[in-house]
């Protein structure tokens, strides 16, 4: 935690006509809502109201009788496959005291204050205003790289990989009982040979590379620090990663995975210093602090979408949409650059790859290329708000099963690393196998040519010229067979094609999101959207010939394209970003409306069953995620009913030994520093003058910046804010510190470095101003003073976020997360 004790709100001080909370225990047990004034409740029901299906005492049928062992099997099962869904206490309903946050504010300390006095000359803050925008650049120059990298390598290998499975499967077409076992074989052991790798090198290099890492980076962003989400490991367990997952045959796309390796190259620009072994090689320090590395990261996942799309306005809505929590005007202009030169570099690099650099033809590594004669008429506008609408239902209930399947691999597959290996490979191979089967036993042969040349076919099952229409969506990237749905003629697939498609490609994507791989949901959800909505392009077709098609292959993908972005909509639940990103991705803004419609409706039709998947990840982690907005009708909750107390507090002048005790038996991350009260019995009661970080201490103490009592350190001079800035929060521990008997019995003095201006309020503060006031200028301790400025509380981080407010099925929950210590 990061200070004080924490303790359960006293609703006796509130009034309880205008606020309930659900309180949430481990044992799983939910307390009843308190009753309104007016005799309503916000959507909170007791365990007998509809929670426990084995309450029913209702029963007529004798205990002996098949049809009562068959009923009560059926509870057990109803009651396990609830203990995974969204009311499971253990995994939603709490928060992880081991996420801390990060170091925002700025500390207004003696240091500080002696290097503000310092003159700056005009050409220096010139040179730092200039030093600033190259560093955007190079994260530009950089994330363009990366992601031009990436693509050029999965399109070669991934080329090489169909060609050698069309071989096999065009030669045994014609034998099928001697040699068709010999394609199918080739594509399990290539599928799972990659993935093995792929996994191996995520569980055991880095975890935190694992999925796409839009949730840790939206968290980071928002404040919490993430140990090892932007370190060098990650970035190749991600960038190396993402490459093996697709050629590995899995259902996912590179790029979510773009966003987190952008950030990674922006955070280590920003840092200026390269890893060597175990130590560093400074380069720079300029932008070195949390609040500069907040910024920086920011553009960097900006940069990475905009990459990964083409589509520089979007990449930077998305980044303040999804991501970033804290943003200005200047910041925003500075995101944007930086995703319009990462856009324009790896547009340059793919094109220059193809042969004809000074074209421009390649702005994204996705692009949906241009629909002729994208239109649309009025009367087709319901038809899309009803796709729009099941675009939600199905991106629910993906979001329901993916949680589902997080909750049992968290109970039962991770809890060693050789199985997350072993089910990815699993994963790999049966999707390898149902591709098979599916072109094996759909006889969906056609002569319609694929579009652009953009996958391998066979002619398994086929005679004469036509070839299978099944293996036009499996012998292709994820990227290639979303195109393939988008632009492929009328008669490319029959209704039956599609469905299975549709059913197989749903369950191996919820599946797959969640494995120990670097993967990305984007392109499966748009590929599970596009499929289903080419489906209901052929029935609007077939009812209604006349009234509105023109063309039949541009009415089908138009409908593949609202279908794609409702799926997309109805699992992301971003809208103005994924329209924006959409929209320059087709090159057309006259389908703009419909688009929006689409991911408009399907969001809020999903919000009425469940939260966004990225969310999910989040509230599955347990981090203390802070929304934009405080709890709602909370207006009557003053600070003393939720801050953390009693705090621990520090004199200005210490023992070591004392300090060095409260380090080991706290995990307290901030500590006041009072004057002591001449008038009080107590050592620790006296007016605040200050706060001082667990860091701050560890860092001093590491440095040996003590000395004996009535003496000053020889070293205390010599300490500046840089050798704060060069050591990581995270890499300094109490346990490896090593003190003497006699080091014990010196003084540490922490005037010079607390902070001598800490952020205050009082008792009587509402936890709306609280919240605004810590969301808003990113705080990570609020001390709460009484009438003598003494320091009673403290609020943090995981105070505010432990209470969660959201509308599901149209109601309203409040809940009071418990908070774990691991």
């Amino acid at each position: 935690m990061e200070c004080g004790i924490f303790q359960s709100w006293n609703l006796s001080q509130a009034k309880i006509n205008e606020f309930t909370v659900v309180p949430v225990s481990n044992d799983g047990q939910f307390c009843e809502g308190k009753q309104t004034g007016n005799g309503h409740k916000f959507g909170l029901k007791s365990p007998a109201q509809g929670y426990d299906v084995e309450a029913d005492q209702s029963d007529t049928l004798t205990q002996n009788s098949i049809t009562s062992l068959l009923s009560s099997k059926f509870r057990d099962v109803a009651k396990r496959w609830r203990q995974y869904g969204v009311d499971s206490p253990r995994f939603r309903k709490r928060l992880h005291s081991k996420w801390e946050s990060m170091n925002y504010e700025i500390i207004d300390s003696q240091l500080q204050r002696k290097l503000n006095e310092e003159k700056v000359s005009k050409r220096k803050l010139a040179m730092l205003m200039l030093s600033n925008w190259l560093v955007y650049f190079a994260i530009g120059i950089g994330t363009a790289l990366m992601a031009a990298g990436v693509q050029i390598i999965v399109e070669l290998i991934a080329h090489q990989k169909f060609s050698l499975l069309k071989t096999y499967l065009d030669k045994c077409s014609t034998d099928k009982e001697n040699c068709l076992y010999q394609p199918i074989l080739i594509w399990m052991s290539i599928n799972v040979g990659i993935t093995l790798l792929a996994s191996a090198l995520v569980t055991y290099l880095q975890p935190m590379a694992a999925g796409s890492g839009i949730p840790l980076i939206k968290s980071y962003l928002n404040g919490v620090r993430i140990p090892g989400l932007l370190s060098l490991q990650a970035f190749v367990a991600k960038c190396v990663g993402v490459v093996l997952s697709i050629l590995g045959g899995l259902a996912c796309g590179k790029e979510g995975p773009m966003a987190h390796s952008g950030g990674i190259i922006a955070a280590g620009i920003g840092k200026g210093r390269i890893p060597w072994f175990k130590k560093y090689i400074d380069l720079y320090g300029l932008f070195r602090t949390d609040h500069n590395i907040r910024d920086l990261v920011a553009a960097g996942a900006a940069s990475g979408v905009s990459a990964a799309f083409g589509a520089p306005v979007g990449g930077t809505l998305f980044s303040v949409e999804e991501a970033a929590s804290f943003w200005n005007t200047e910041l925003v202009w500075k995101v944007f650059f930086s995703a319009m030169v990462a856009c324009f570099s790896t547009n340059f690099l793919l094109s220059a790859y193809e042969g004809h650099p000074t074209q421009l033809s390649n702005p994204g590594l996705v692009r949906f290329n241009t629909f002729p004669n994208l239109t649309f008429d009025l009367i087709e506008i319901p038809v899309f708000i009803i796709m729009a609408a099941i675009g939600g239902l199905i991106g629910s209930l993906f979001v329901v099963m993916n949680y589902k399947l997080t909750v049992f691999r968290q109970k039962y597959l991770h809890r060693k690393k050789w199985i997350k290996v072993v089910e990815a490979s699993l994963v790999s191979g049966v999707s390898a196998l149902a591709a098979f089967v599916l072109m094996f036993t759909i006889k969906d042969c056609t002569t319609a040519e694929p579009y652009n040349g953009h996958a391998f076919n066979t002619t398994m099952g086929c005679d004469g010229e036509g070839h299978n229409a099944m293996s036009t969506m499996f012998l292709t990237t994820p990227e290639g067979c979303l195109k393939a749905l988008l632009h492929d003629s009328y008669d490319n697939y029959s209704v039956l094609t599609l469905v299975l498609f549709v059913t197989v490609f749903f369950f191996l994507g919820v599946w797959t999101y969640g494995l120990s791989v670097s993967s990305g949901v984007f392109i499966p959800s748009l590929t599970i959207g596009a499929a289903w909505g080419r489906l209901i392009g052929l029935g609007v077709i077939q009812l209604f010939p006349n009234q509105v098609l023109t063309s039949k292959a541009k009415d089908v993908g138009k409908y593949a394209l609202i279908g794609a972005a409702s799926q997309l909509g109805g699992c992301l639940r971003t809208t103005i970003s994924l329209t924006v990103i959409i929209v320059e991705c087709t090159g057309d803004i006259t389908f703009g409306l419909c688009i929006m419609l689409a991911l408009m409706i399907s969001k809020w039709v999903g919000d009425f069953f469940t939260t966004g998947l990225y969310d999910m990840n989040v509230e599955v982690s347990g981090i203390p995620l802070l929304s934009w907005e405080p709890p709602p009708l909370c207006d009557h909750v003053y600070v003393s009913d939720f801050m953390s107390q009693p705090v621990m507090t520090f004199l200005p002048v210490e023992k070591v030994g004392h300090v060095y005790e409260c380090l080991m038996g706290e995990s307290f991350n901030g500590f006041p520093i009072i004057e002591q009260d001449p008038n009080c019995d107590s050592r620790y009661k006296g007016k605040l003058r200050g706060i001082i970080l667990r860091f701050q201490i560890l860092v001093l103490l590491s440095k040996k910046v003590f000395c004996q009592e009535g003496q000053v350190p020889s070293n205390q001079n010599s300490i500046t804010l840089k050798d704060f800035q060069k050591t990581s929060p995270v890499a300094v521990r109490i346990e490896d510190i090593q003190l003497t008997d006699q080091e014990k019995q010196y003084v540490i003095d922490f005037r010079p470095f607390m902070n001598q201006t800490p952020y205050t309020v009082s008792l009587n503060f509402s936890m709306p101003r609280v919240f605004r006031l810590f969301r808003g200028l990113g705080l990570r301790h609020l001390v709460v003073v009484s009438d003598e400025f003494e320091p009673i509380g403290m609020v943090t981080r995981k105070d505010l976020a432990k209470y969660r407010a959201e509308i599901k099925k149209g109601m309203l929950h409040m809940e009071h997360l418990t908070v774990e210590n691991r």
